[in-house]
């Protein structure tokens, strides 16, 4: 830059400079020296200063006057909590709150928001939400970050993760903000904490126990053991199923009983059930006379946790169970009748013959193919009123 003619400055005068920053209006006003004030220089080194070099002044120190004039600042944010709104077998799902403070007296938008979550150093998931919105001028926001951990994919990368741990986790968050003058800024936060690696429960139907039993309709109750294999209590809220005795189904039911199951343990949940008998055809004679009974079963345990609240499926296929009656200890053999058959064969063979009862109407079903002596339908009728409590014929 050349100057042609040098402009002498009697007095002083003042630089005012307007800015305009969305609806505000700021102004600054500079006292230039006039030559008189000039300092003196020694002989020798170059003249500096004057007109320009105030300008040049003004122009670095901008950004601190704008700043002490209106008072702009560094937002703060925290991590303020974490919540698991759903859990299952195969997923988590987690919410980050995150709240973000501004100070200045108009709004900033959030640019970018980096997450991480790791374990043990190991990094479970991450990924990037853009534009996340905008907070007001002298307020706060809590941003919600949603994030889904998957466990299949969290086992096949780490084979020390097993279903049933808890494990621990780190979730990192780097929030981007646009502040006006001082540009993009980062501000990191992290927050600690624990999260399950649910266990899929184990449900057997360890015996069923007869309440009334008839032909037509007999009322029971299934004892069902869940075995909790997990490393966290489980509150049982309700359980519901579908029962299939001898590849017949007996329909399903739904216990609303409130029970604690600990850690590692196991706990045993009655539910009460009705069927028709008649619809089993020659299953049931296999079933009372005390044979082992075949079964399929598969429900969902509605739980509480340390960590919310879960819905656990499960499924039971190939097992065997016992049928019992109401007043038999656990330790009997079930339905075991050759005792009292023999005390009592006599009266029911009478009474079974005077009652004249075809065997078409005692064994009614269309699937059932008569092959039974005598002795044994006598057995069975007994067998019949032995499951009803009952020490005589009606």
């Amino acid at each position: 830059m050349v100057i042609k003619r040098r402009t002498v400055i009697d007095k002083p005068f003042y630089f005012i400079v307007f800015l305009e920053q969305d609806l505000l209006s700021f102004s600054f006003v500079f006292q230039v020296m006039s030559s008189e004030d000039k300092p003196t220089t020694k002989e020798g080194e170059e003249e500096q200063g004057g007109f320009l070099g105030k300008v040049k002044e003004f122009i670095s120190d901008i950004g601190e006057k704008i700043e002490e004039a209106v008072g702009f600042g560094k937002p703060t944010a925290d991590v303020t909590a974490i919540h698991i709104p759903f859990i299952d077998l195969k997923k988590a799902d987690l919410v980050v709150d995150v709240l973000v403070a501004n100070p200045n007296p108009i709004p900033i938008p959030l640019v970018d928001i980096n997450y991480t979550v790791e374990s043990d150093g190991r990094k479970l998931v991450s990924g990037l939400i853009p534009d996340a919105g905008t907070v007001h001028a002298h307020g706060s926001e809590t941003i919600k970050i949603p994030l889904t951990l998957i466990y299949d994919d969290i086992k096949q990368t780490y084979d020390d993760i097993k279903s049933g741990s808890i494990i621990p986790y780190k979730v990192i968050v780097e929030l981007i903000v646009d502040v006006p003058v001082i540009g993009n800024i980062t501000l990191p936060m992290e927050k600690t904490g624990e999260i399950p690696v649910p266990y899929k429960p184990n449900v057997d139907l360890e015996k069923v126990k007869f309440d009334q039993f008839s032909w037509e309709e007999t009322s029971a109750t299934l004892h069902l053991k869940v075995d909790n294999e997990n490393d966290f209590d489980l509150g049982l809220n309700s359980l519901e199923c579908e029962v299939w005795l001898a590849d017949m189904s007996i329909g399903g039911a739904r216990l609303s009983k409130s029970a604690n199951i600990s850690k590692k343990g196991q706990g045993v949940v009655e539910l009460p059930i009705t069927f028709k008998p008649k619809d089993f055809g020659s299953a049931m004679w296999e079933m009372i006379r005390g044979r082992g009974t075949g079964y399929s079963m598969k429900g969902c345990l509605d739980v509480d946790t340390p960590f919310g609240p879960m819905k656990l499926p499960f499924n039971r296929e190939g097992g065997n169970t016992r049928l019992k009656n109401s007043d038999d200890n656990d330790d009997e053999v079930p339905l075991s009748m050759d005792t009292l058959f023999i005390k009592h064969a006599a009266f029911y063979l009478i009474a079974f013959s005077l009652a004249n009862t075809p065997y078409s109407s005692l064994l009614h079903t269309r699937t059932y193919i008569i092959s039974f002596s005598f002795l044994e339908l006598c057995k069975f009728y007994l067998q019949v009123n032995y499951l009803n409590g009952e020490t005589k014929l009606c």
